[in-house]
């Protein structure tokens, strides 16, 4: 082979010049010799980087897809004049038109309901009612466009409707059936309008509010204002009431994107774990890639080649593996995202883009990064092999006698990257991203690693004299003990592996106790009732889809239902750039056993009424337990005000006219249902503060010898009777949500098994090739072995042992990392991402066996990659220095 020869240029010239010929002549005979090897760590970066580039293109394209939908139906008015809760009074109307600032002022009414097919199917559809003579102005995708037969005033029809693109796939083209309450309101399909998004239907919002039994009512009032109007200071002379808040038009796209932002990070992270693994990866097969080749490297130092320009080429090597694995990595990424967007839509299971189809929005700004990424992981993997090539002796090396043995650090060092990783792990959010948690996991896996050789000697130096009568466990030992730094790299890769997923393993168990124990306390009846699907709009939907009073007592009278208690559902938007929260009215006795309470009740102050905050409601809105959270009471008020000027019906009573309430937080609980906050008051006192009787939910408590199955059709032949929908009803009993919930909860964490399971076999392949490198550097070792009279089966034995010893200390390090890094997951990441607690559990027995499983298949490795340095090659290596 000739080698390329240096030319008189500076030294940092020559090593540019000299390398692309190196990586043709050296590197790609290497690659070509071993595919499988390289191949290995490239599509291990391929992996990590496909993963995380396909989580942020579907994320990016559903969110813009999203916004775009918003922006469709919002239109782009100058300012959205929106309801706190539900609905506010139209008479608000006439007072900003008529505003001389105003030049155009659109009313809405959104409602959420139900469509039924004639098939029987039901589909969550947003109605919206507007007024088609402004609406072309501030919305023009709402304007609706008639059939080509109606006549020109079938706008102003009642019961007409008019579908956009998403719902005319879905709905006949003639008519079909609305849902409110549990009666069916019988609509026709009258023409089209061209707004994106999810299912939509637009109504003249007269026909709107005779429909649904919202006259006089407004959800919404869009503005456009005359050219240079000061935003603030009309907003300040329209003296809006509290129940009514300004918000500017991106502010709903702005929501949904806060909604998600945690979900994306964590998913985005999750899949890094494969690209940080895949650095270990890319470390172990240039380390077993330059062992292999030290005598050539050693050659070249000889022939003039500098440690510098030896760094440089294991360096190249180890970037162009990550360029093609990046490279290969952003294409699978990228057809990954569009099958599932085309399979899945834009939701990956965080149920925040449910109903959105978006079309595959590819990034050049995000593929560069995360190939970008991909090739640092590279580089950072091949550092240590390319620093190993750079301090190659070239006398010993070529000479079979190994390198010489690398000082070793103090474990100062360690100390502070851990301390600093403790520290930083108290550090807020930033921008509700739990951002130094992350700095906290990273630094403290990078400390506990710094710190296994020092952590070796701690153990084995105790450990040597036990064994000191014992040949071969004394080999192994003694081996561990003095080439420690060797035994810490060796095992690194097992290390950083095995405390990932002894992290993982300790997080989801810890997440799946806390569920299990708050749905035994949030589901304590035998039957469970709703006409509302379990989706995402229900809860949305609860102004439209409800109970009557006269149905909940009918069921108390069912045969077989011993106990009946109702629960009430309704948002309230407290902040605009913030997702609504939601308002929970149930029967609050006893306030330890109804609730999931995190702490103890506290004693309610004469003359307040006492609320009950989930956790997110203290991290958003400082709602401590012991305090007035004063929002409330402003909603209230708006919200009272509303149903006194609604005519008097059974299910609305006007609320009489009083002072505003004071809510005193009263306790504070676990909710892992609504991530940014929930309210729950008795009640009593929400039908007596608004007058509203309706009911979303019905719990059952069955008599002892009652049958669950005669029981539902019992309520549905009463449902039948009063209104004639019993099919509308929609039955759950205790053990089957618990089923689904845990079912959808496994299924939402599979992907966290299947990292470890990925990260483990990195962890082990790295100690595969960190063996396979320390023995062929060793081979006159185990000749001299052999010479002495150890038999084959007596060195594999010591190769075996040593990767006993070494895998064992590498458990021991991951098991007590992973715990480390648990409590940060558990009680930092998980609070400041999703503003829920849990409590943490240890699952020993599973802990343990992982351990054990890795120090078997560590030890198993070590054998089989000690099997071809104990054969004759090794005897006849001997000679070489005859």
């Amino acid at each position: 082979m000739a080698l390329p020869t240096r030319t008189t240029l500076p030294p940092g010239a020559a090593a540019f010049t000299l390398l692309p010929r190196l990586l043709r002549q050296l590197s790609w005979r290497e690659l070509r010799h071993h595919p499988w090897r390289n191949l290995a760590a490239m599509a291990a970066v391929m992996l990590g980087v496909a993963l995380a580039f396909s989580v942020q293109l579907i994320n990016a394209s559903a969110l813009s897809e999203f916004s775009q939908a918003v922006r469709s139906v919002n239109g782009q008015p100058d300012l959205e004049l929106r309801a706190v809760q539900g609905s506010f009074d139209e008479a608000i109307f006439e007072r900003v038109a008529n505003h001389p600032q105003v030049t155009a002022a659109s009313p809405m009414l959104e409602l959420a309901s139900y469509a039924i097919t004639p098939a029987g199917q039901r589909l969550a559809l947003r109605i919206v009612g507007l007024d088609a003579l402004v609406v072309a102005q501030l919305a023009p995708a709402l304007m609706p466009v008639p059939a080509a037969d109606p006549d020109r005033f079938a706008l102003f029809t009642p019961g007409a409707v008019f579908l956009n693109p998403a719902a005319r796939q879905k709905l006949p083209d003639t008519g079909f059936q609305l849902q409110s309450g549990l009666q069916l309101l019988d609509v026709r399909v009258a023409g089209a309008v061209s707004a994106g998004g999810a299912p939509l239907a637009v109504m003249d919002i007269g026909a709107a509010q005779e429909l649904f039994g919202k006259r006089g009512q407004l959800s919404r009032i869009d503005v456009r204002l005359k050219a240079g109007t000061d935003r603030a200071a009309f907003i300040r002379s329209l003296e809006l009431p509290s129940g009514i808040t300004a918000a500017e038009p991106g502010d709903a796209a702005q929501r949904v994107s806060n909604l998600s932002r945690a979900y994306r990070v964590n998913l985005t992270v999750l899949a890094l774990v494969a690209l940080f693994t895949g650095a270990f990866l890319v470390f172990s097969v240039l380390s077993l890639s330059v062992a292999k080749r030290a005598q050539q490297f050693a050659l070249l130092g000889v022939l003039g080649l500098t440690g510098r320009e030896r760094l440089l080429l294991v360096l190249a090597e180890s970037g162009l593996l990550g360029l093609v694995g990046s490279a290969a990595g952003i294409a699978l990424g990228t057809g990954l995202a569009a099958l599932a967007l085309r399979l899945l839509g834009g939701d990956l299971g965080g149920g925040y883009f449910a109903g959105v189809a978006p079309s595959l929005q590819w990034s050049g700004w995000a593929a560069a990064i995360y190939g970008a990424l991909g090739v640092a992981a590279s580089l950072v993997g091949g550092w240590w092999p390319a620093r190993a090539a750079q301090k190659l002796p070239p006398a010993q090396t070529l000479k079979g006698l190994g390198a010489a043995q690398v000082n070793g650090h103090g474990h100062w060092i360690s100390i502070i990257l851990i301390a600093a990783g403790a520290l930083l792990a108290a550090a807020p959010p930033v921008f509700g991203i739990p951002l130094a948690a992350y700095a906290s996991v990273a630094l403290l896996l990078i400390g506990g690693i710094t710190a296994l050789p020092w952590l070796i000697a701690l153990l084995y130096d105790r450990l040597g004299p036990l064994v000191a009568h014992r040949l071969l466990p004394l080999l192994a030992v003694e081996r561990a003990r003095r080439v420690r730094e060797s035994a810490a790299v060796a095992v690194s890769g097992v290390v950083a592996s095995l405390s990932l997923a002894v992290a993982l393993t300790v997080m989801v168990a810890s997440f799946r106790d806390s569920v299990t124990h708050w749905l035994d306390v949030v589901l304590p009846a035998d039957l469970y009732m709703r006409t509302a699907p379990p989706s995402g709009s229900s809860s949305v939907a609860g102004d439209t889809v409800y109970f009557t009073p006269e149905f909940v007592n009918a069921m108390a009278q069912v045969k077989g239902v011993n106990r009946v208690s109702a629960l009430r559902n309704t948002t309230l938007l407290l902040d605009p750039g913030q997702p609504a929260v939601a308002l929970i009215a149930r029967e609050i006795t006893d306030p330890a056993s109804t609730l999931p309470l995190v702490g103890s009740a506290l004693p309610v102050p004469p003359g307040h009424v006492a609320i009950y905050v989930s956790e997110a409601m203290v991290d958003l809105y400082g709602a401590r337990p012991g305090t007035v959270f004063r929002p409330l009471s402003q909603s209230f008020s708006a919200l009272a005000s509303v149903e006194r000027a609604q005519p008097a019906t059974t299910l609305i009573a006007p609320p009489a006219a009083s002072s505003p309430t004071i809510f005193y937080v009263a306790g504070v609980w676990r909710d892992y249902a609504r991530q940014f906050g929930a309210i729950a008051m008795d009640q009593r006192d929400f039908e007596r503060l608004t007058g509203d009787r309706r009911v979303n939910d019905l719990a059952l408590w069955l008599d002892a010898n009652a049958s669950s199955s005669e029981v539902e059709q019992a309520v549905r032949l009463e449902a039948d009777r009063l209104s004639g929908a019993g099919a509308l009803i929609e039955f759950a009993s205790t053990r089957q949500i618990r089923a689904t919930s845990l079912k959808i909860f496994d299924r939402s964490f599979a992907v966290t098994y299947w990292l470890q399971g990925v990260a483990i076999a990195i962890g082990l392949f790295g100690v595969a090739a960190s063996f396979s490198a320390q023995v062929l550097a060793r081979r006159k070792e185990f000749g001299l072995l052999a010479h002495l009279g150890l038999t084959r089966r007596q060195i594999l034995a010591v190769v075996a042992g040593e990767g006993a010893a070494w895998t064992l200390i590498g458990s021991v390090a991951g098991l007590v990392l992973g715990l480390l890094v648990a409590v940060v997951l558990v009680h930092v990441v998980n609070p400041q991402s999703f503003h829920w607690t849990m409590d943490l559990v240890l699952p020993w027995r599973r802990l343990l066996g992982l351990c054990a499983a890795v120090v078997v298949a560590g030890t198993v490795t070590a054998w089989l990659a000690g099997r071809a340095a104990a054969g004759k090659d090794a005897v006849l290596a001997v000679k070489e220095d005859w």
